[in-house]
């Protein structure tokens, strides 16, 4: 299993409550919505701060999760029209598409 964790930013302007919403209630079920995810995508998940005493200050305002089973997976999700056309063109609404940072992992459960 391959697992993208995308690190990212909101937009200058945006406020974090706006970037939030617009990120759960906007884009996931935009993203979920497409035939595609059900068809590739085996997990995907959207994760934002929250206080954390003793701890510092996130470095990014939100965290997506996005497994796939494979590379080839991968290259379909992408490739496919419906994401091109209607997800991707939504991910710049909100976020600074400039600080993104990504992980590619196979993640082993360990507990």
């Amino acid at each position: 299993m391959i697992k993208f964790a995308f690190m990212i930013n909101r937009i200058d302007g945006m406020t974090l409550k706006e970037f939030v919403k617009h990120h759960r209630d906007r884009h996931a079920p935009l993203f979920t919505s497409i035939p595609e995810a059900r068809q590739y995508v085996k997990k995907y998940t959207v994760s934002h701060p929250i206080p954390a005493e003793g701890y510092p200050s996130p470095a990014y305002d939100g965290l997506t999760e996005i497994w796939f089973e494979s590379w080839a997976d991968h290259d379909a999700f992408y490739a496919s029209k419906n994401y091109k056309e209607l997800v991707n063109p939504d991910e710049s609404k909100f976020i600074d598409m400039n600080s993104v940072a990504v992980m590619v992992t196979e993640e082993r459960v360990v507990i």
